[in-house]
């Protein structure tokens, strides 16, 4: 049933995560940085960023099960997996650069910026799906598999963060900040070298446990069997479950992350907060990134302890309804008129705290309904005798990609209604501006996460049916 029974060691653990920082350099790049970097930087309609954005990503969502359906049935000697994890970091490394290093400096038309975002969503896709589709395969322990999500999501941060931390210390800090066009080249140098060694170190970690030939010769691919594969898989009673869920979740998560720089800098004026006793240079904006990797380690810390209390399902309502009281209430105080005064050090203190413990337990709802994957794979198993890891796992992909996407043109529209143009600066920007802004803001996340919670908090396999169920597998094996 798995390559390992057992406790995983950790060795593998580490490694297996490490091949998510290429995805959190990207989620990074694309959810922070590329909506700013095209609008206020080169100048493009924010509108129009968001819609290229959201075509790109609906775009690779559709494309999404087909590499899932193509890496179950690709079969050689190393696997189903590890071709395409050796095949496709390189291209995508070359596609980022270029992305971040537009032909001549200059904004590209729409198509342009539509056709590259496709290229590295795709390259993305091709490193990502295989990867995460190791996971059932290496271990069908409930409470590994809950550790190895753990360990990517903490890699994915951390690569996320990573470059946060080398933009807002070093590329952005100098007196052009954010607006420093020759910055952004650095970052998409610096991303791709670090999405290479992630994807193919992890790949070469593995590689002797993982490649070998697969037990059973797959037919050969057809688009029509593909889709008629996908539309069963997707079919999956707990699967529908966690895709009303999840793309609600999702649209939350990549409207919040493509508004954090909008919000960091226009409503709580990070950019503008120095700290006592350090250089003029060192702002809140400057710390956002360790704050963001203290609010992962706690995730890490509490993500375990909470699945083997209340179970996958619970832990994610619980998440999503802790995380949207803490995340919220700052903004309710700065409307009410009952928050310290902007760029004081009390600001920045109670905003730091709320966004720790709130983002910890945001991730705690993706972490929870990721995992919850690899239980539909042995539903669907034990219901059709099939093993389709990469097609539920490019499913995940299909709503979460739709719903970020979504979430990213929100932003757009949200930046356009509100009138924040590329000629506002937090200086000069009405007061009205900003209260527009965050009342969309806040009034989205609250509806979005309580469906989250209503749908993941039900989904139908808990702990017990899942090791019923392994032990039954086993058993028809045996």
């Amino acid at each position: 049933m798995s390559l390992i029974q057992g406790k995983l060691p950790l060795r593998l653990k580490l490694i297996h995560g490490f091949g998510a920082v290429a995805f959190g350099v990207k989620d990074t790049g694309f959810s922070f940085f590329l909506l700013f970097f095209y609008s206020q930087v080169l100048g493009m309609d924010a509108g129009l960023v968001s819609v290229a954005l959201l075509l790109a990503l609906l775009v690779d969502a559709v494309v999404d099960p087909i590499i899932g359906n193509l890496s179950d049935r690709t079969y050689s000697r190393w696997g189903r997996r590890l071709p395409w994890l050796y095949a496709a970091p390189i291209p995508l490394a070359f596609a980022w650069v270029l992305l971040w290093s537009p032909p001549g400096g200059e904004a590209p038309t729409f198509m342009g910026l539509l056709g590259i975002c496709i290229a590295v969503r795709l390259l993305l896709s091709a490193c990502e799906v295989p990867s995460i589709s190791l996971l059932p395969e290496i271990t069908s322990d409930y409470v590994e598999r809950t550790t190895l999500f753990r360990f990517r999501y903490l890699s994915g941060w951390l690569g996320g963060i990573l470059m946060m931390i080398i933009a807002y210390g070093f590329l952005f800090s100098g007196d052009g900040g954010l607006l420093e066009q020759d910055g952004y080249v650095t970052f998409g140098i610096v991303g791709s070298v670090l999405m290479v060694i992630s994807v193919m170190g992890s790949a070469l970690g593995q590689h002797k446990l993982v490649a070998h030939l697969p037990a059973h010769k797959p037919t050969p691919f057809s688009l029509k069997a593909c889709f008629a594969e996908i539309f069963e898989a997707f079919s999956e009673r707990a699967f529908l479950f966690f895709a009303a869920g999840g793309l609600a979740a999702y649209i939350s998560q990549g409207l919040n992350f493509s508004l954090s720089n909008y919000l960091n800098v226009y409503v709580w004026r990070l950019d503008a907060t120095s700290l006592p006793g350090l250089p003029e240079s060192v702002t809140g904006l400057s710390i956002y990134p360790l704050i963001l990797f203290l609010s992962v380690l706690l995730m890490f810390n509490i993500v375990g302890p909470m699945h083997e209390k209340f179970g996958k399902p619970k832990s994610a309502a619980i998440g999503a309804i802790g995380s949207t009281v803490l995340t919220l209430i700052p903004y309710g105080a700065l409307l009410l008129g009952l928050w310290p005064e902007l760029g004081s050090l009390s600001s920045l203190i109670l905003v730091f705290t709320f966004l720790t413990v709130g983002n910890a337990l945001g991730v705690v709802v993706m972490v929870s309904a990721s995992s919850m994957i690899a239980e539909i794979v042995e539903a669907y198993l034990e219901r059709t005798g099939m093993r389709a890891e990469g097609a539920f796992y490019s499913g995940n992909w299909l709503v979460q990609k739709c719903a970020t996407g979504f979430g990213i043109f929100l932003s757009g529209q949200f930046l356009a209604f509100s009138a924040l143009t590329s000629d506002v600066t937090p200086d000069n920007a009405a007061p009205a501006v900003i209260d527009s802004l965050i009342i969309l803001y806040v009034a989205t996340t609250v509806v979005l996460m309580m469906i989250a919670a209503f749908w993941l908090g039900r989904f139908p396999i808990s702990r017990e049916d899942h090791e019923a169920r392994i032990a039954a597998l086993s058993e028809q094996i045996d």
